[in-house]
């Protein structure tokens, strides 16, 4: 039976960890009067992949660049280990969709950007930068350059930007979604791989309800514009030993129905 937990806050699982994120009462009101966001009030347990799941205009991408620190709330507030975000912090680092990669620098240079840009010595930064670039399985590319990479490739050299940074959250806007299906595929597998060496917190925006139930800890469903928490359902799907069979499981299945069926009224 599928662990669904209706509130968002007081609802959590029994066990669940501490909450690395805390929105409270976050709205998002646009110039011209479109409200994406309607009090949403949530934790993202740390250490664990949480996906933001809903109807296009829903405000997932908008809470994303909120928590972020890229985009300021029209009312409400973000904490971060307790602390209420004011804007970009190191404690928080950004995958976007489109790669957002420097064309004319190498995958080295890419990688080791943002410790760059934070001072770090260039020795210390390209050991960094080398070390992630060996996690995201791309060693041998150190010297090319993104034009000179696959989507997917050049997708692993944006996640080993991020990881370099050492944030503890990563946010992941639809990371996949503009890489073909086999691709996408393992990269999600890659993804809970490499989740289980950095231990990271992660924050992750996709419309794919298959993919939103491989790879998540726990999903929060948001209602269509203006986004509010509809529901929040923990998968419990076990990746420990086979990635793939996780895809065959009857939880699975039983899940990517259970979604389908809340978010479909959505549509009509």
């Amino acid at each position: 039976m599928l662990n669904t937990v209706l509130s968002a806050r007081n609802g959590q699982a029994s066990g669940t960890p501490e909450a690395a994120v805390q929105v409270e009462g976050i709205g998002k009101r646009y110039p011209g009067g479109v409200e994406a966001l309607k009090d949403v009030t949530l934790d993202f347990p740390a250490g664990e992949l949480t996906t933001l799941l809903g109807p296009s205009g829903c405000g997932k991408t908008t809470l994303l660049k909120i928590i972020a620190g890229l985009l300021d709330p029209s009312k409400g507030q973000i904490r971060v280990k307790g602390k209420q975000v004011h804007g970009p912090g190191p404690d928080r680092a950004f995958v976007f969709q489109d790669f957002a990669l420097m064309p004319w620098a190498t995958v080295l240079r890419n990688v080791a950007f943002g410790l760059e840009l934070r001072g770090v010595a260039k020795a210390e930064r390209e050991a960094t930068a080398r070390k992630y670039i060996t996690e995201v399985g791309l060693t041998g590319f150190e010297q090319s350059y993104p034009h000179e990479l696959s989507g997917g490739m050049r997708q692993r050299v944006g996640v080993a930007r991020a990881l370099a940074v050492d944030a503890d959250i990563l946010l992941m806007d639809e990371p996949f979604a503009s890489i073909d299906e086999q691709t996408r595929r393992k990269l999600q597998e890659d993804l809970l791989q490499l989740l289980q060496i950095e231990k990271k917190t992660v924050i992750f925006v996709t419309h794919s309800i298959e993919e939103a139930v491989y790879v998540s800890d726990q999903i929060v469903l948001l209602s269509r514009r203006p986004g509010t928490v509809s529901r929040i359902i923990r998968p419990n799907l076990d990746h420990s030993t086979d990635l793939e069979a996780a895809r065959r499981d009857k939880a699975y299945l039983d899940c990517v129905d259970e979604i389908w069926q809340t978010l479909k009224q959505y549509l009509v």
